[in-house]
């Protein structure tokens, strides 16, 4: 599929009055009013992850709530291997735009290990509280019980398996060899695992997260296993991009009490170009989505404030986006 032109959503000729008064008239408010009068369907390449994690779940929320709004935006919502491929498809431009992981977030703007790169933050997704899931009849109930167990860490390419990383990192811990690492092929085969017993626990994060929702809804049920208030001090005072991120109770099936932990905020990149009026667009349904009121569990948190709020630096994000934001008084 090509680049989308710079001025593909742009009118071929200037509406008629009367077509200008009936979307007036039909739509009633700026904010939820659905893609300009006369534009033209525009294509937007959406990369998620593998099936049976939670970006593919968020995609199609994400890909439903903007069309409700402006259905001339046609968002393709496609299956990657994650975040870490993610990036590179949106530099080369074969992702317009892309679903990635905070800690990839942090890799990718900041150059480690790589050229810092040319990409903007169209909004914040949602927190994400790293944790692991196991039986309810395991024995494990710390971090330390789970040393030299499988562990499923998570697909591959996943951002998941990083936050694992640099949290077992804070601990001085190595998640590739103070543990018998297991990396999936797809998100969904990890619940599986640690059911039959092959893992010991799978390594997980997010609202709604379908490996977490899984072993929760599951027969034998589910316990979950974060980092204490100590563990969780040492990680921070060592990767302070991190921040303290608390589970809610009731989140999952059983889970009667809140989980502190840590993790970051996944956003929504665009690739270098998109076009300003494309991105403005997207963001103003996202908008209205929450002006609508009930919004998906999955887009509860991808609001204005808080992209405003949590984004690695102002200066990230997409021009579309800054315009909107101040045409709603959230930026200056």
């Amino acid at each position: 599929m090509g680049q989308p032109p710079a001025h593909a959503d742009a009118p071929k000729s200037r509406p008629r009055r009367r077509d200008v008064l009936g979307a007036a008239a039909a739509v009633g408010s700026l904010l939820l009013a659905p893609g300009p009068a006369g534009a033209q369907p525009v294509k937007v390449r959406l990369g998620t992850a593998t099936p049976g994690g939670g970006f593919p779940v968020y995609g199609a929320a994400f890909v439903a709530g903007v069309r409700r709004f402006d259905p001339t935006l046609e968002i393709e919502a496609i299956n990657t291997k994650g975040s870490t491929e993610n990036v590179p498809m949106l530099e080369a431009g074969t992702l317009d735009i892309a679903l990635v992981q905070g800690e990839v977030v942090h890799e990718v703007l900041q150059g480690v290990g790589r050229p810092p790169a040319d990409l903007c933050v169209l909004t914040a997704m949602y927190a994400t509280a790293g944790m692991f899931v196991v039986r309810a009849d395991a024995p494990y109930r710390t971090i330390a019980d789970l040393k030299g167990k499988p562990i499923a860490w998570g697909a591959a390419g996943s951002g998941l398996v990083i936050l694992g990383r640099y949290a077992m990192d804070g601990l001085g811990l190595d998640a590739a060899k103070d543990f018998q690492p297991i990396y999936l092929e797809r998100a969904g085969d990890g619940p599986a695992m640690v059911l039959d017993g092959r893992a010991a626990a799978l390594w997980g994060g997010g609202n709604g997260w379908p490996g977490f929702v899984t072993m929760a809804n599951s027969k034998d049920g589910a316990r979950f296993i974060a980092p204490d208030a100590g563990e969780i001090e040492r990680i921070l005072a060592k990767h302070p991009f991190l921040k303290p991120v608390t589970q809610p109770a009731g989140s999952f099936a059983g889970q009667t009490a809140a989980i502190p932990s840590v993790g970051s905020w996944s956003f929504v990149l665009a690739r270098p170009g998109l076009d300003e009026t494309v991105a403005y667009r997207m963001v103003k349904a996202l908008h209205a989505v929450q002006q609508a009121g009930s919004p998906p569990p999955q887009l509860a948190e991808t609001t204005a404030a808080n992209t405003v709020a949590v984004v690695p630096g102002r200066e990230r994000l997409h021009p579309g986006v800054v315009r909107f934001y101040r045409e709603i008084g959230l930026l200056t």
